[in-house]
């Protein structure tokens, strides 16, 4: 562990979430995590929810895409999950926000692979609008967390009427006894150009920390995690200045969050890359209430990337780069253009 005086005595089962110790005082950690799942597809053919790419993930459509193939992406997504954080939780994350899923099915799929089966995951799920065919979702232990309420909002966009995406996932769940809100986002992306498609993203954060304050309007010291692909960096507008964050831990001001990602970015360090420049569009939000001295509730510890060496392509042009399913119209049998990210919260036994 990097931080000082903190040494991994056990990894005793509490609840299946695993403890570790600070002098004399043993803590439970668990990890949530986001993971953007780069086009998991099924192979069948619904023009109701393909949309766009309806015809790129069938038998004869570009991608040529199959059972075979289909297989192959579950069981890469499936074992990322199930290594995320498990060298100190000791067991995969408790919550996962994931993005760009199909439908419901293709989680039911990804949550019953032999990686995951174990377990036992459910699901949170709702279908969008989004022109491409991709939602957003949820997935959690049902052994350890209790769905208590879930919303899903639209975005709207005042002077397009036509304009769709995915839409933003809200869940309020009881972990060991304690209410932990999660939003769930894949903001607009950046096509046309990133500052003309800015205003869209400024508008989903806006709505982002719409929803956020709606919960802290009930209780001022809510615990919220905001996550997801943001498609903006943690220091452009949309995340800095609409829905109000800080890269700085001990220094946040009254209404701001605590982005846990933006030190990584001010380091270079990114979650994808393009045109050989990274970016740290995965992002982990917290309120404030999650960061205390006093460890008897839930409180964060650290965050992390998920980048292991079979995450990373390892030759040719792109090397060094997320190692993809597809490069183009080529099959590639990887994972995902973007790596995880994740944080622990740890908790006095």
């Amino acid at each position: 562990m990097r931080t000082k005086n903190i040494i991994v005595i056990a990894l005793m089962a509490l609840i299946n979430l695993s403890v570790f110790a600070q002098e004399k005082k043993e803590y439970k950690v668990m990890t949530i995590a986001f993971y953007n799942l780069e086009n998991l597809f099924d192979t069948i053919v619904d023009p109701d929810t393909n949309k766009i790419l309806q015809d790129d993930f069938t038998v004869n459509g570009k991608h040529k895409w199959n059972t075979e193939k289909y297989n192959k992406k579950l069981g890469n997504m499936s074992k990322v999950i199930s290594q995320i954080g498990t060298d100190v939780a000791g067991a995969p994350p408790v919550v996962v926000g994931i993005s760009e899923v199909e439908n419901e099915l293709v989680i039911k799929d990804l949550i019953n692979h032999k990686n995951l089966k174990k377990y036992n995951y459910g699901i949170v799920h709702y279908e969008s609008s989004d022109r491409r065919g991709i939602d957003v979702g949820l997935i959690y232990r049902k052994k350890l967390v209790k769905i208590k309420n879930t919303t899903s909002t639209k975005l709207r966009i005042k002077d397009k009427p036509n304009f769709r995406t995915r839409d933003q996932l809200m869940v309020e769940a009881e972990i060991d006894g304690e209410t932990i809100y999660f939003i769930v986002n894949h903001w607009p992306s950046r096509r046309g150009g990133e500052k003309r498609s800015s205003p869209l993203r400024e508008a989903a954060a806006a709505l982002s920390r719409k929803i956020a304050d709606s919960i802290l309007t009930v209780n001022t010291d809510a615990r919220i995690i905001m996550m997801g692909d943001l498609n903006d960096q943690p220091t452009n507008k949309s995340v800095k200045k609409v829905f109000n964050t800080s890269g700085d831990v001990k220094n946040i001001k009254k209404g701001q969050f605590y982005n846990t990602m933006e030190h990584y970015y001010k380091k270079g360090i990114g979650t994808g890359a393009w045109r050989d420049t990274w970016s740290l569009f995965d992002q982990i939000i917290i309120s404030p209430s999650l960061i205390k001295k006093d460890k008897t509730t839930w409180s964060y510890y650290q965050s992390h990337i998920f980048k292991k060496d079979y995450l990373i392509q390892q030759s040719g042009r792109f090397k060094g780069y997320p190692y993809r399913t597809y490069v183009g119209d080529s099959f590639k049998g990887g994972y995902s253009d973007h790596f995880p990210v994740y944080i622990y919260l740890i908790k006095e036994k």
